[in-house]
């Protein structure tokens, strides 16, 4: 089966992640794949590393004319049995299949989209099952509705220094990840660690809140307690050396940090946003708190840090929820067997 999967994504993000490491992962399991990008090429140089075909497209707004000439050219020239784009952007302009380009067109949401930018498609995916609901009662068909979750690379490391960012060894840890934007509720942790004398923070990213944080940190004297660190293409070392993962988004639409953690048996506290409170059991394997409540939140990351027990049985528990249904090898077969069925039913 040939594949053309296509995304308009930003240099950074956790949906950009996911897509490379989605192709990476059909291209292990023998997809012919080829890949439709915006010219960012550390991006396409890891997709060629691993043997994909990698076109730069410009993706642009309203004004961009070269795009959907692009991409119908692409579609003619490589033939795909399946494309599947990421993002509203790259659905938009992908052209509508005819007898000349008889591919099936899915779309991946992995947030609460506006459908109108889907309507060449033939199948929608939603990387959580409140995102399929959401699909399915703004009119789409519920046979062409599919829930795929997403999975993270669960490879170990050896923990980051501590050191190497003037932390102490013996200090709780907490770790944050994601773009510096309003949204992703930075500013509610940093409030909450104000309640967490002894405990530092790493915040691992980049975004336009960063000099905001910077100075809410500082306003709040826990800048002496806090680590700005970039981002990070490669987070398990911190993973490793951190004790507890925090997810404090206001909006959420799934949480790979929650993954993420799980993954590397470590004990998340995340928000009531929308993918963190349909992955987590609170009190199982996590805790959640109300959007916003800095207290709550610090209500809950003081128990973690302060009962061991506590914190191994969320650990072991999310590793559980992980190992059961976020696997690449689950995630990659879910798809595939997707694929399989809707290529079979248009023939």
């Amino acid at each position: 089966m040939r594949l053309l999967a296509a995304m308009a994504g930003a240099t950074h993000g956790g949906a950009e992640a996911f897509f490379e490491r989605l192709l990476l992962a059909f291209r292990q399991a023998g997809v012919e794949l080829c890949a439709a990008i915006r010219a960012q090429p550390e991006r396409a140089a890891r997709l060629r590393a691993a043997g994909i075909d990698v076109r730069e497209i410009a993706f642009g707004g309203w004004l961009d004319f070269r795009t959907r000439p692009a991409l119908a050219k692409l579609v003619a020239e490589y033939r795909p049995a399946v494309a599947l784009t990421f993002m509203s952007r790259a659905a938009a302009a992908m052209p509508a299949a005819s007898g000349a380009a008889p591919y099936i067109h899915i779309g991946r949401l992995g947030g609460y989209y506006d459908l109108k930018y889907y309507g060449s498609c033939q199948h929608l995916i939603g990387n959580t099952e409140d995102i399929v609901r959401y699909i399915r009662e703004a009119g789409w068909p519920a046979e062409r509705a599919h829930y795929v979750p997403n999975f993270v690379d669960g490879a170990s490391a050896d923990p980051e220094d501590r050191a190497a960012h003037d932390t102490p060894t013996d200090a709780p840890l907490l770790l944050s990840l994601g773009r510096f934007h309003a949204n992703k509720g930075f500013d509610t942790l940093l409030r909450a660690l104000v309640d967490l004398p002894d405990t530092y923070l790493w915040l691992a990213g980049e975004g336009p809140e960063e000099k905001a944080l910077h100075a809410l940190a500082h306003e709040l004297d826990v800048l002496s307690r806090t680590r700005f660190l970039a981002w990070r293409p490669d987070p398990a070392p911190l993973f490793a050396a951190a004790d507890c993962v925090v997810v404090p988004s206001r909006k959420e639409p799934l949480g790979n940090v929650v993954i993420e953690a799980w993954a590397r048996a470590k004990p998340v506290v995340a928000s009531l946003s929308e993918g963190p409170r349909q992955l987590i059991a609170t009190g199982k394997n996590g805790l959640l708190f109300p959007i916003g409540d800095a207290k709550a939140l610090a209500y809950a990351l003081r128990h973690v840090v302060d009962e061991p027990d506590l914190k191994r049985q969320l650990g072991e528990a999310g590793y559980e929820t992980y190992r059961k249904g976020f696997t690449q090898e689950a995630v990659v077969r879910q798809y595939l067997g997707l694929f399989a069925r809707v290529t079979a039913g248009a023939a």
